[in-house]
């Protein structure tokens, strides 16, 4: 064998143990872009004033805040938004959700979620845990925080998730008007592939 002969043959080897390798081939194959999901308003990690409640004690500008997703997963048709506030008290406090947003939609605006029609049609806000105590003007809009005062660092988990479908309460035999407990139950186990995928991520507040 030639010096030439040997050498195509220790590079092919080295190319087919390249392949096998798993992240080796990183450089050469573009990676899929992940699914995520920010807000400008809460890069900080907190809630300024602008977003947190006008009531209960809590005396904020009740605004939602901006948010923005990129790279959702190929075939998404419409996008879900819940806001849960992990560490109220009986196991978490719904604060925003919205349904049936559009595929064409990258995000929210600040402000989107205070009343009905500013929100991307054909998108709709759904009920939350505040209820018609009037917090938050109709119950379906943006809810900010404010929990107890003294109750230590509250968790305020934001989730997007990307489905396969365009009216997620059709495909759920659900009411528009079914809690976010029953609609989480939906997105995370009963949709099974229409799922396509989530991205989430967490700002915290305290008083």
């Amino acid at each position: 064998m030639n010096n030439k002969t040997h050498l195509a043959a220790v590079l092919g080897a080295a190319l087919c143990l390249c392949i096998a390798l798993p992240g080796c081939s990183d450089d050469a194959e573009a990676q899929t872009p992940t699914f995520s999901l920010s807000s400008p308003d809460l890069a900080s990690g907190t809630f300024p004033a602008r977003h947190l409640l006008n009531g209960f004690g809590c005396t904020g500008g009740n605004v939602s805040p901006e948010l923005a997703w990129s790279n959702p997963p190929a075939g998404t048709r419409s996008y879900a938004l819940q806001v849960r506030d992990l560490d109220a008290a009986a196991g978490g406090f719904w604060h925003w959700a919205v349904y049936n947003i559009p595929a064409s939609a990258t995000g929210l605006p600040q402000g989107a979620g205070n009343q009905a029609s500013t929100l991307p049609a054909p998108a709709f806000g759904g009920n939350t845990d505040f209820f018609d105590t009037g917090a938050t003007g109709t119950n379906g809009n943006y809810g900010g925080p404010c929990p107890p005062a003294g109750d230590g660092v509250h968790r305020y988990v934001f989730t997007v998730y990307a489905l396969a479908v365009d009216d997620v309460a059709a495909a759920a035999g659900l009411p528009r008007s079914g809690m976010s407990g029953l609609y989480s139950v939906i997105l995370n186990r009963a949709l099974g592939s229409s799922l396509l995928g989530t991205a989430s991520f967490t700002a915290t507040y305290s008083r």
